[in-house]
Formats: C-alpha cells, structure tokens, sequence
C-alpha cells in the first residue's frame, strides 16, 4: 500500500502470533509512536468487509484527551452510574465466572471475595485502560447491519494481531463501551455513532503476574461441527 513501510525484521508466523496474543491488563508508561499506529491502521484497512463498505470508525486517544476519557469514564463507574453492557444469557454465565475467579483469585489480583472496595479498584482499571497510553474507540454508524458489526471484528482482529506483532500489546474492553453517554461527550462523536468496544493498546508490563493469565478455551467440537452428508 502506498505510504506503509515494511520493517526488516523478522516476521512471527500467524500461528504464533494468534496463540501468543492475550488481553493485557498492566501497560508500561512507554508511549507507542504514532507513526506505529498510523501504519497498523493503515494496513488494517485492508480487512475484509461486507460489500467493501468498511464500516469501522475509529477514534485514536492518547496524551491529555486520553487523561480527560479515562476519568470521565473512572468518576462515572466509581459514582455507581451503572454500566448499559447488554447482559449475556444464562448459559454463557459460566465463562464469565470462570474468568472472574482466574482475575480476582489468587493468579491475579488475590482479593478476597468479600472485599468490595479492592474489588471495585481493580474493576475501574478497565475504565483507565490498564495504564495503556494509547486508546482506540471502536465505533460503528447506527443503520448499519449485524453483518458489519462482523466486518468490524474482523479488522479489529487484524490490528490486534498486527500490533502483536511489533511486540504492542492489546486488551479489548467491552466496559468503557458499557458509558456510550460520556464517551460521546469526551470525544465528540455524532449521535448516529454507536460505540462498540475500546482498546487498550501499548508495551506490556511482563513483570505483572495478571499478564501471565491464560483464558480458557473450549474443545473445538463444542463450537464447530462437520457435515458431509
């Protein structure tokens, strides 16, 4: 693509990059360059999409604006405001339970169940996006269908991946989507604009013991089955 410039290092293999890649919840201070950006978003604008309409919006949010987002969203959540996340059915209950016990258990921030107050800081790192200095906002016209909101995961899978690859680190955050109200506010965005999800994004802070969390996941005959006649 014109404008991208590829880097001489050595290329990881798809594979490795899709098995290493984990939400990171603790960044260092060390700000990502914004020509890195530039030329992973550039690159992703390559994803495919239904009838090439490329529907992603994205809003890149980094120093002071950054700074204003976070505590926006951070006074919203400590204020109790609760937070419009659309609630997951029943039976996936059990996968959210599973992470929480792996996140607040003795593998990563170790508090007790009955401490409440410990428990509500660790949530509201999600709404200061785990120290990260780069945020991106993922957004998505209001009309627009299902299969675009897909075409949407598929370029933010791109940019995930992509920035793994440069050795940048991600965490997708349904959470800070979950305040659309004071993400409009802090960022301007039109009223037609639905925010869909944030990313944290910068250089993984490999000493902390919650970036060494490993999601569960399900045999691959529980979600996919083949038919041949």
């Amino acid at each position: 693509m014109p404008g991208v410039q590829h880097t001489q290092q050595s290329p990881r293999s798809i594979i490795d990059l899709v098995l290493s890649r984990h939400s990171t919840r603790a960044f260092l201070a060390k700000p990502v360059a914004r020509s890195v950006i530039e030329q992973i978003l550039e690159i992703s604008q390559r994803a495919p999409s239904n009838s090439n309409l490329q529907p992603w919006r994205v809003k890149v949010v980094t120093g002071k604006a950054l700074e204003r987002l976070s505590s926006a969203l951070s006074s919203t959540f400590w204020s109790g405001t609760p937070n419009n996340t659309k609630p997951i059915p029943e039976i996936y209950n059990k996968y959210r339970s599973a992470l929480g016990k792996q996140l607040y258990g003795p593998e990563g921030y170790d508090i007790p169940r009955n401490d409440e107050e410990r428990t509500r800081r660790a949530r509201m790192r999600n709404y200061q996006f785990f120290g990260a200095p780069c945020a991106l906002m993922i957004c998505i016209e209001q009309g627009l269908a299902e299969i675009d909101v897909l075409s949407i995961g598929m370029y933010l899978q791109t940019i995930c991946l992509l920035l793994s690859e440069r050795g940048i680190s991600t965490c997708v955050e349904a959470s800070v989507a979950g305040y659309p109200q004071v993400v409009r506010q802090e960022l301007g965005l039109r009223k037609d604009m639905i925010v869909l999800a944030g990313v944290a994004v910068g250089y993984e802070d490999r000493d902390h013991k919650i970036n060494h969390l490993k999601g569960q996941r399900e045999a691959l005959e529980n979600n996919v089955e083949f038919l041949d006649d």
